[in-house]
């Protein structure tokens, strides 16, 4: 296939070879000469094309204005605005469209001196006139040749002078489009930096990262465990043996096992905590059942739902479900849990094979589909209700546990009521009075004697571990208004005069 080298001849060099000067100008002068005298050709060939455009649109816009005038002035003109609909011109005007002749001319003339619309052409020449402007100073022009006449002579020489000039701007506007065409056409003839055109580009955009596996996954503990194999010689002299250098021992390089209590250890250390949904996982699970073109679409939108131990998380989410008493959630995501799998398990385009089979209504895989997720729910189910008749219900209890874990709580108990003849001894007692006393030793006492037995017990013990069993074992508004009265009798004593009641809600009630 031949090469046309033809482009290259439309390059226009500053440095040619024959460029011919004066003896007494170097040449590089020359250049430089011929360089800006190109660039400066350039920059006036392209203010002339713009100059040109510029004046041709403005032409375009006020001749079908002049066409639409002299109609209305001899009165065939269309009812409509013309071609320019966005802009209402004088001419289009209401009370001056219905009139026709001099008294047409006239009106129009008003409306362009007194109502002249902004529109003008989109340039940013200084003081560029409207429109509006243009057609008035025209008209007027036509109007000062006329005026002098006779009033039945008048409408025919405006109608001689709108024809005469719509005539000149036609001619103008083709003589300007000609002059266009060969700046534009002397433009092409030279390749400049304005025809640098990029044809395509080519980047490397790296893929998305694969999204990460589900936190806790209890991963295949089967391709970690290696095994480590040593090679040894039997010599017939073990003592000449030792004193020689042997070799040291070949290790295997291809073999694979552990000892029986290395694996344990690595059996010990693996995470204990389940898998978590993810928020993306979490709106996954709340598709509904058999919608697998709700499914198809998320997971196209979502591909991070398609990672090791998403469907370990959907089914620990599906168990956690069925013991709240949630089945409807559970099952769906047992549903969506097998979806994975079956994906999973079809191999590499296994999504795609998966529902395409299930979206175009294959009766067989639906069925064993369908049969595969109402078995693995309701063995769900009764794994949730063994596991919850196993374990014991949890009920809200009172304990006792001081603020600081470097004071104790301790407990006076009373002996018994206070004795008739009650004497107070020691120093700071002159001031009581040993009626007051004897009423508080008494209301403790009383206090005292209203607990059950098993509480009055364990504060006799004067253990706190015995009395938050008994705590525990009560109710809790029983137990707060234990608690409440051995404050209030003082049998309760601790050091900085804070008590917190741990219950299962994490209440931070002082007592």
């Amino acid at each position: 296939m031949p090469l046309n080298y033809s482009k290259w001849d439309q390059l226009e060099l500053s440095d040619d070879s024959d460029i011919e000067g004066h003896p007494n100008v170097d040449k590089r002068s020359l250049i430089r000469w011929k360089q800006r005298d190109i660039h400066e050709k350039r920059e006036a060939r392209k203010h002339r094309i713009v100059a040109l455009q510029a004046e041709i649109a403005c032409n375009n816009v006020l001749a079908p204005r002049l066409s639409r005038i002299r109609g209305r002035f001899v009165g065939d003109a269309p009812g409509d605005g013309g071609a320019d609909t966005q802009t209402e011109w004088a001419e289009d005007f209401e009370g001056i469209r219905t009139l026709t002749g001099l008294p047409f001319f006239q009106a129009l003339v008003e409306r362009l001196q007194t109502s002249p619309s902004s529109a003008a052409p989109p340039t940013n020449a200084k003081d560029q006139p409207t429109y509006d402007g243009m057609v008035l100073s025209l008209l007027l022009q036509i109007y000062d040749g006329a005026k002098p006449l006779p009033s039945d002579e008048q409408e025919k020489t405006l109608l001689g002078g709108l024809d005469r000039h719509i005539a000149q701007l036609a001619e103008h506007t083709q003589k300007l489009e000609k002059d266009l065409a060969v700046e534009l056409r002397e433009q092409k003839k030279h390749i400049t930096s304005d025809d640098i055109k990029e044809g395509f580009e080519n980047k490397y955009v790296p893929p998305k990262p694969a999204p990460p596996p589900i936190k806790n996954t209890v991963a295949d503990t089967s391709n970690k465990k290696t095994k480590k194999t040593t090679t040894t010689y039997e010599v017939l002299n073990p003592e000449a043996s030792s004193s020689t250098s042997v070799s040291p021992p070949v290790e295997s390089a291809t073999a694979s096992s552990v000892s029986p209590a290395s694996a344990d250890d690595d059996d010990e250390n693996e995470a204990t905590e389940l898998p978590e949904l993810t928020p993306a996982l979490a709106r996954f699970s709340r598709i509904a059942l058999w919608n697998y073109e709700a499914s198809f679409s998320f997971i196209q939108q979502n591909c991070e739902v398609v990672v090791p131990g998403a469907s370990d998380a959907l089914l620990v989410a599906a168990f956690q479900a069925e013991s709240a008493g949630n089945a409807k959630h559970a099952k769906q995501c047992v549903h969506q849990s097998l979806l994975l799998q079956y994906c999973d398990k079809l191999g590499r385009d296994g999504v795609r094979i998966f529902f395409q089979k299930m979206i175009s209504g294959e009766k067989r895989a639906i069925s064993v589909f369908v049969k595969d997720v109402e078995d693995t729910y309701a063995h769900l189910a009764t794994r949730a209700k063994a596991a919850a008749a196993s374990t014991p219900a949890q009920k809200e209890q009172i304990q006792l546990v001081p603020e600081n874990p470097n004071s104790t709580i301790s407990f006076n108990v009373p002996d018994g009521p206070p004795p008739d003849d009650l004497r107070l001894e020691g120093p700071g007692t002159e001031d009581l009075d040993i009626e007051e006393v004897r009423r508080a030793l008494t209301m403790r006492w009383q206090v005292f004697e209203s607990f059950p037995e098993p509480l009055r017990a364990a504060l006799r013990e004067g253990t706190l571990e015995n009395v938050n069993r008994v705590l525990g074992d009560m109710e809790v508004s029983q137990a707060e208004d234990i608690v409440s009265k051995l404050d209030m009798a003082g049998i309760m004593n601790f050091a900085e005069g804070g008590v917190r009641d741990e219950t299962g809600q994490a209440k931070d009630n002082e007592e």
